[in-house]
């Protein structure tokens, strides 16, 4: 039995910055052997994306976050030998994920339709801005262009002013639906004997991530409305100034509206028509947010959080990181792991969510030096000895 989901699973990596490479990093945690090939000398670019930085090294803690648990290979595809190195890998891989804009490997034969020929069975994943078709194809583009284009920002801010998400919300999601788009072919793939190309943009999946969103548009006609911190379901669902501290409170049916009256001492409220079913508190939102933010106003925070909690209202406190990383449930759950790493000494990670009882996720290893594993590699799967990698890395090929 395979001690982790993905165990005999190789992935060679050729992607970089974040959506993709966290696509790998999700493979990498199941049990993939991920091999991340990066340019020689300089690596991924998010490497240089700091400060800050691990304590001691010029590694920036954006890459630290998308690549755990991978090898490291340094390879210059833009030489023929380069190419030949990446060819013999790809032969002896599972999975090739890139993120080259469209058209770009091509140039290369590193394209999935060269690649195939090779090894009938490779799942090619290729993460672009635009995807392989249509009038955008072959634009560069980043997080918060796509945030804008699909429509992400629209929904989000004050009504004065559209808002980015604070994170890169659309490659976080777009890794997501990469990693599960490689499932899914794997599945195909073992199941028939052939491999496929997968092709995914960051700006589908930022429209698909509009979900119920999008769905009310398209079923009223009517454009969803920025409300700030509230939601779309039920009233309350948003954050109140508390008398010292801000909270968010969920009341999205009418049980849990009637139980934060109880605690709020204000059952009056139930009998007035306005607010008395879920459908007439969204018709009257305007007429009950000032009452909910007065009466929220009259207690701390951890007053109404210790009261709504004994009635089972959903509410939560408004954490900076700090708070995040001492609450008692994330310590618990494990979210924070610490590996060892020659330089900077303990590198905290987050962990990944995932709670298997056959396969758990552990072992998490430290992300990779620049071209940490390049002999290891290229002497073990791409059929070369350690003379040929030293002469390759003379002439700056790997």
């Amino acid at each position: 039995m395979p001690s982790t989901a993905l165990a005999g699973i190789r992935v060679l990596d050729l992607s970089r910055i974040l959506a993709a490479p966290l696509a790998t990093q999700m493979l990498a945690d199941l049990g993939a052997d991920v091999i991340k090939v990066e340019r020689p000398g300089t690596g991924d670019d998010s490497r240089t994306y700091g400060p800050p930085f691990a304590r001691g090294t010029d590694t920036a803690a954006f890459y630290l976050s998308c690549n755990r648990n991978k090898r490291s290979v340094t390879v210059d595809h833009a030489t023929a030998e380069g190419q030949e190195v990446i060819r013999a890998l790809a032969a002896r891989s599972d999975v090739l994920v890139e993120n080259f804009r469209t058209g770009t490997l091509a140039k290369y034969g590193l394209d999935h339709e060269s690649l195939r020929e090779l090894n009938p069975r490779l799942v090619y994943l290729s993460v672009t801005g635009f995807g392989q078709t249509g009038p955008y194809a072959r634009r560069p583009g980043y997080d918060g262009i796509f945030q804008a284009m699909s429509g992400m920002m629209s929904v989000s801010g004050h009504p004065e002013e559209p808002m980015k998400v604070g994170v890169s919300m659309v490659d976080i999601l777009t890794g997501l639906y990469a990693a599960t788009a490689v499932l899914a072919a794997l599945r195909h793939r073992d199941a028939t004997g052939e491999g496929q190309f997968v092709d995914l943009s960051l700006l589908d999946c930022g429209l698909a991530s509009l979900s119920h969103f999008a769905m009310n548009y398209l079923v009223s006609g009517e454009v969803p409305e920025r409300r700030g911190n509230g939601g779309y379901g039920g009233i309350p669902s948003q954050a109140f100034q508390c008398k010292d501290k801000p909270l968010f409170l969920v009341a999205g049916n009418d049980r849990q509206f009637a139980a934060f009256c109880t605690a709020a001492d204000r059952t009056d409220l139930l009998r007035d028509p306005r607010f008395a079913t879920t459908s007439a508190r969204i018709a009257h939102r305007a007429d009950i947010l000032p009452v909910l933010e007065a009466i929220l106003r009259t207690r701390t925070r951890d007053e109404w959080l210790t009261v709504l909690d004994e009635h089972d209202v959903p509410a939560g406190p408004f954490n900076e990181m700090p708070e995040v990383f001492a609450d008692p449930q994330i310590r618990h759950r494990g979210m924070l792991v610490e590996v060892e790493d020659p330089v900077s000494g303990r590198l905290p990670l987050l962990a990944n969510p995932i709670r298997f009882t056959a396969t758990p996720v552990e072992g998490y290893t430290r992300p990779p030096a620049l071209g940490e594993h390049t002999a290891e590699v290229l002497t073990g799967l791409a059929g070369l000895t350690a003379a040929q990698v030293e002469e390759l890395r003379a002439r700056g090929v790997v």
